[in-house]
């Protein structure tokens, strides 16, 4: 009986060995956990939806914050909840609105943290879409013009940061535009470049109250069977001035990914959305599988298609293992 004389199993057999030849790593510099920011003191109120996450008034949210920071994560990414909802989403660009609040909570108290902000309308509106409606439908341009406000305020108020995530057409290079234009030329932008009208964003809408009133996203968020199309989306909010660009979801999306890593020579992002992380939960406490390690698997193969960084509710569990 012959046996081979190249045997895969020599460098499988013990932790050590593999970790020697260990081709994709998961850091915790590649993490960027998202919260959600609402008005209020004292409050730290749990989402149903996503065990773990929970809604954090500014106060508690800098508490958390530090805790987060102390185990290595450098980023975070904030998502506003207002008290009062309107047409025009005014609480998006408000001088005193909970994400301008927090963002300068963070940076007074946790100046080393990276603050990210997502920049869109449908967490303010009161029709839960992310951009103004006129006629029962989505206007581009005077949407444009609200988010390039919303992104000047986050600015001011500190960020790091912003991150576009409406999918209007033209909105990186109006707030390239704005930013530069009152003096924040050294405040990035983060593009959700390639954002399609997913299945696997319910948690999210419970957590920020932005499910639409009527319709849906379709209209302006991707078709998720077109590859080329998030390609020529990205190329363009790269044109316009985008530093990072980011896909979302992540899994199912892997392709995008991997393909947007052989295209463009730019930081990726990857966003493994709620409904990713809740499903491999969900998964675990009815002992279908490790949870633990399904979400470090899921991380990793979003590491391993090409993504930089990786925004994810799991990013603090997986600094502590990490460290």
């Amino acid at each position: 009986m012959s046996y081979p004389r190249t045997r895969m199993r020599r460098l499988r057999k013990s932790e050590t060995l593999r970790g020697m030849v260990r081709e994709t790593r998961l850091h915790r510099d590649d993490l960027v956990l998202p919260f959600f920011v609402v008005e209020g003191s004292g409050v730290r109120e749990p989402v149903a939806s996503m065990p773990g996450v929970h809604r954090h008034s500014v106060d508690q949210l800098v508490l958390e914050a530090k805790s987060v920071a102390d185990v290595g994560v450098p980023a975070v990414i904030l998502f506003g909840i207002p008290a009062r909802k309107d047409a025009r989403g005014s609480g998006a660009d408000a001088a005193d609105g909970v994400v301008q609040r927090a963002v300068a909570a963070l940076k007074r108290e946790t100046p080393d943290l990276v603050v990210i902000t997502d920049v869109c309308l449908c967490e303010y509106t009161d029709h839960g879409h992310c951009g103004i409606v006129e006629g029962g439908h989505v206007v581009n341009d005077p949407s444009v013009e609200r988010l390039a406000a919303a992104a000047l305020s986050h600015a001011r108020a500190g960020a790091d940061i912003v991150a576009p995530s409406d999918m209007m057409d033209g909105r990186v290079g109006a707030i390239r535009s704005e930013l530069d234009a009152h003096g924040f030329e050294d405040v990035a932008i983060l593009a959700y470049a390639a954002k399609f009208a997913s299945a696997y964003y319910g948690p999210f809408r419970e957590a920020a109250e932005s499910t639409p009133a009527f319709g849906d996203r379709r209209s302006y968020q991707m078709d998720p069977p077109n590859r080329r199309e998030a390609l020529r989306e990205m190329r363009l909010d790269l044109e316009e001035g985008a530093d990072v660009l980011m896909v979302k979801p992540a899994l199912p999306y892997l392709d995008v990914l991997a393909e947007a890593r052989r295209t463009f020579d730019v930081p990726l992002a990857a966003y493994h959305v709620s409904g990713e992380y809740a499903m491999i939960l969900a998964a675990a406490e009815r002992g279908w599988l490790d949870g633990e390690r399904a979400m470090e698997e899921a991380l990793v193969a979003i590491k391993r298609a090409g993504a930089d960084w990786i925004l994810t509710y799991a990013a603090k569990q997986i600094a502590e293992r990490l460290a």
